[in-house]
């Protein structure tokens, strides 16, 4: 057989597909018996299943098999733009209903010309010294608070990656992962051409012997993680974990880079805190504030500064004045302080409507967390759930969409609890749990 042959079968499964004639959570036959239906060596089935995967037609979920995902496109898998979905557990940005009151009320008189005049310049990755000082207040965390002079900003989190990534992995290199990490940073690796590596975890968050092996067999020149609420899990890590990590990572001579985006909601002390040399935090007023008025912090080592500075204005990522000029008020008269604290009440409040509707399910999450983890009963699959739960104009996201490795994703969506207000909240919930009581045969007779 030729050594293209795996193609022309993957595209006569694709079109099978784009037909109709295989649909949404399908399940394909195992490997061996496609092979044997097709006359062909169970290690081409293999190539044939691996081409579909990465096309994206299809899904594996771990001890089910591999089904039809639906999705037509190719490339890295990646969340959607909202969809205006009725009811939106997919989308985590916290929206408080007196916020925008609020904001306006920090930002009277930037509209003045001669105050938006100064707003309207162009800025550097650095900032001034008052937007560094007040930063470095606001991002101060118990006996910690990162040096003025060591901030670099972005406009955004994503930007904040992007820039740590270009400027400590190199083109070709690689950087572990948590094996269920943030959807965008896969994206991210992709396009700067950097290899990310999936690394185990248990319910404290990555393993240090993961982070050994995946190093001994082949050089990482960073780990990414979020040990603080960590997305789409909901884990804190404890600090005999972070210690024991920080270890390991000292003893290989890797970089950190932490993304704090959702620290807010705790009080532990980023890794940086414990590591200064060896981690780059990363953090953003998109959670705090509001995704419109977003402006990404990155807190380097010294010896990294002038590196992520580079990274920052090669790839064009430095926020705007204006930016600068609102977020600056919004951390000075303490407006984005009160939102955070705000936010942390409402994150608890969203919590406890959830424990009250999936008590009989399997979740695992953080009483503190604006987001929790459904593994899903037997009868379900992830992505027959989120293409039914969309018929009742309910939003959710798929275990696939986070996992580091296609086709290892456990079965389980993860539902984001920020978006919608209270009694939507409330309503979706308790429509979901009785979606998981049925069995997808009894739900899809309801239709």
């Amino acid at each position: 057989m030729s050594r293209f042959e795996y193609l022309k079968l993957a595209d006569a499964v694709a079109a099978e597909i784009a037909s109709g004639a295989l649909k949404a959570g399908d399940r394909l036959p195992p490997q061996r018996h496609f092979a044997y239906d097709r006359n062909i060596a169970v290690s081409t089935a293999s190539r044939v299943y691996t081409e579909l995967l990465r096309r994206g037609l299809v899904v594996g979920e771990v001890g089910r098999g591999t089904f039809v995902s639906g999705e037509a496109r190719r490339g890295i898998a990646a969340p959607t733009e909202p969809r205006g979905a009725r009811i939106d557990l997919e989308f985590n940005y916290p929206l408080l209903p007196h916020q925008a009151t609020m904001i306006a009320k920090s930002l009277e008189g930037l509209e003045r010309p001669e105050v938006l005049e100064g707003a309207l310049r162009p800025a550097t990755s650095f900032g001034t010294r008052a937007a560094r000082t007040i930063s470095s207040e606001f991002l101060a965390r118990k006996n910690w608070a990162p040096n003025p002079d060591q901030i670099v900003f972005t406009a955004n989190g994503r930007q904040c990656i992007a820039a740590a990534l270009a400027a400590v992995v190199p083109p070709g290199g690689r950087c572990g992962v948590e094996a269920l990490t943030y959807p965008f940073v896969k994206g991210i690796a992709a396009r700067l051409g950097i290899t990310l590596v999936p690394l185990a975890m248990d319910e404290h968050g990555v393993r240090p012997d993961a982070v050994q092996k995946a190093h001994r067999e082949a050089h990482l020149s960073a780990i990414y993680v979020q040990p603080t609420i960590q997305n789409p899990l909901s884990i804190t890590m404890p600090a005999e974990r972070r210690a024991e990590l920080l270890r390991v990572i000292e003893k290989l001579g890797l970089v950190v880079i932490e993304d704090g985006v959702y620290g807010f909601l705790d009080d532990e002390v980023p890794l940086a805190a414990l590591a200064p040399d060896s981690c780059i935090l990363l953090d953003s007023l998109s959670k705090k504030v509001a995704p419109g008025l977003a402006l990404g912090f990155i807190v380097p080592p010294p010896r990294l500064r002038e590196s992520i500075m580079a990274a920052v204005r090669s790839g064009g990522w430095t926020a705007s004045g204006y930016a600068f000029a609102a977020g600056q008020r919004l951390m000075a008269d303490g407006t984005a302080a009160e939102l955070s604290r705000l936010k942390r009440i409402d994150a608890g409040r969203r919590q406890q409507i959830a424990a009250k509707h999936l008590a009989n399910f399997e979740i695992q999450t953080n009483p503190k967390s604006y987001h929790l983890w459904l593994t899903l009963p037997p009868h379900w699959r992830s992505q027959t759930l989120v293409a039914a739960a969309a018929r009742r104009d309910i939003a959710l996201t798929p275990s696939t969409t986070f996992a580091a490795t296609p086709g290892h994703a456990p079965n389980a969506v993860r539902l984001a609890l920020a978006a919608p207000p209270m009694e939507q909240l409330d309503l979706g919930l308790r429509t979901l749990a009785g979606m998981l009581s049925a069995t997808e045969e009894d739900f899809d007779s309801t239709e």
